[in-house]
């Protein structure tokens, strides 16, 4: 049994995760900018940490066997916040530092991609004992997006993008082991099972909404758009997941139609 400490513990990831961890008798720390809540179980100890200033953050790591950090966001400060997460690692010796990044951060030029490989770096460079797994885009992600395109009925699908969309839980686990154990350097990508063409996942996220949509085909420009059509999200030898979109989708809607 360890102490772990996960940052963003109220995210997609993290919820699942912070199960995970419980249910294999580690003691759980959550640190999220607003308290965890939502649990029907024995709740994790909750800090309420902004990596953005880094209030409490010392408090939160003080006695941890390793740190998984979840905690992320598109709009920027990733990594200002790990650099204070690594400052605070060091200075309370944490023996271990897990990081989530995404399959293709080296390959696909996009700023949020850059973001994550820079800490990476970073995490690479603090002298910690460090793990870093690379996952490609979680189901709930693909459904956001897709979901946010079909209020309209007209939605655009990328021409020549593709997806390996992986079950969050299937992360969640991986991460679990890798917690518990020794630090590992960069360890082997996690996939999901299939790769999916964007008008398939369109088609698929409609047809179980039981929504009908005109789809428009767009190509996007960039060397961003350019490097997904290459396949630079991608990581097929490594397609170790087992929970299909198509079964992440019927499984929610089993639970709309109960409610």
């Amino acid at each position: 049994m360890a102490t772990l400490l996960v940052t963003g513990g109220t995210g997609t990831l993290g919820r699942p995760l912070i199960d995970r961890l419980l249910d294999d008798g580690h003691d759980v720390r959550s640190l999220s900018r607003r308290p965890h809540t939502g649990f029907g179980r024995l709740r994790p100890e909750s800090y309420a940490v902004d990596l953005r200033d880094g209030t409490g953050l010392r408090e939160a790591v003080a006695g941890v066997d390793a740190i998984v950090h979840c905690a992320s966001t598109p709009s920027g400060g990733d990594a200002e916040a790990a650099g204070r997460l690594i400052e605070a690692a060091r200075a309370a010796a944490v023996p271990h530092l897990l990081y989530i990044s995404i399959v293709g951060v080296d390959r696909v030029p996009i700023g949020y991609y850059r973001t994550k490989l820079a800490v990476e770096r970073l995490i690479e460079g603090s002298g910690l004992g460090w793990t870093v797994l690379r996952t490609t885009q979680f189901h709930q992600l693909v459904l956001k997006v897709i979901k946010a395109g079909a209020r309209s009925p007209v939605v655009p699908v990328p021409t020549g993008l593709r997806v390996q969309p992986v079950e969050v839980r299937e992360v969640a686990d991986r991460l679990a082991v890798l917690a518990a154990g020794e630090p590992a350097g960069q360890v082997p990508d996690l996939g999901g099972p299939e790769v999916l063409t964007a008008r398939e996942l369109v088609r698929a996220t409609l047809e179980a909404g039981g929504r009908r949509r005109l789809l428009l085909p767009v190509r996007l420009p960039g060397a961003g758009a350019a490097a997904l059509r290459r396949g630079g999200n991608l990581t097929p030898e490594h397609a170790e997941g087992r929970r299909t979109y198509a079964a992440f989708l019927a499984e929610r809607a089993g639970r709309d139609a109960e409610e």
